[in-house]
């Protein structure tokens, strides 16, 4: 029972902790002949400066593994927007009726909110072709955020999501 408890009380705090992201793209795209980008020149990422170097340096190193290179004349632009809301309060209510037999039960559970809802941050990844002008890709993640992390930890939850996010890019890869 010890156990199960420990593994029940690892897979919550895991899913609270958890990278969602959604893709879109242009599934007629040849993206094998993206090799080079760079990013907007007076891109607003809505996150503070030391937390945009995180961020860029973050890609950069998942860019070069996929064997992309950052150039000043590029195949396409990533910009970069972000924001931060307030998650949804969990409170709720709950009634169930149930039985066996001759025995018949019922019962009212309510959810009251604890605490102040959680901080979601919110980042937008867009790829644009340089030359066109067209958006081909693009990956929205949300996650859970504090505001009052250490450097280090920042650092770590900005890898977390572009590993996430860039684990589907280019479209069709399996990581």
């Amino acid at each position: 029972m010890r156990n199960f408890i420990t593994i029940l009380a690892v897979l919550l705090l895991a899913s609270c902790n958890a990278v969602r992201v959604n893709y879109d793209y242009d599934k007629d795209t040849d993206y094998s002949s993206y090799t080079t980008y760079n990013y907007y020149p007076d891109m607003k990422t809505g996150l503070t400066q030391l937390d945009t170097r995180r961020l860029l340096d973050a890609i950069d190193s998942i860019m070069q593994v996929k064997g992309m290179l950052l150039a000043e004349e590029p195949d396409f632009l990533v910009n970069i927007t972000s924001s931060s809301v307030r998650g949804p309060r969990n409170n709720n209510v709950g009634v169930g009726v149930g039985g066996t037999g001759r025995n018949v039960g019922g019962g009212i559970s309510i959810g009251l909110p604890i605490g102040q809802p959680d901080l979601e941050r919110v980042i937008q990844f867009d790829f644009v072709d340089s030359q066109k002008d067209e958006l081909f890709w693009q990956a929205i993640s949300e996650s859970s955020f504090k505001e009052n992390l250490s450097p280090e930890a920042r650092e770590a939850k900005l890898k977390q999501v572009v590993d996430k996010v860039f684990s589907k890019y280019p479209p069709g890869t399996k990581n």
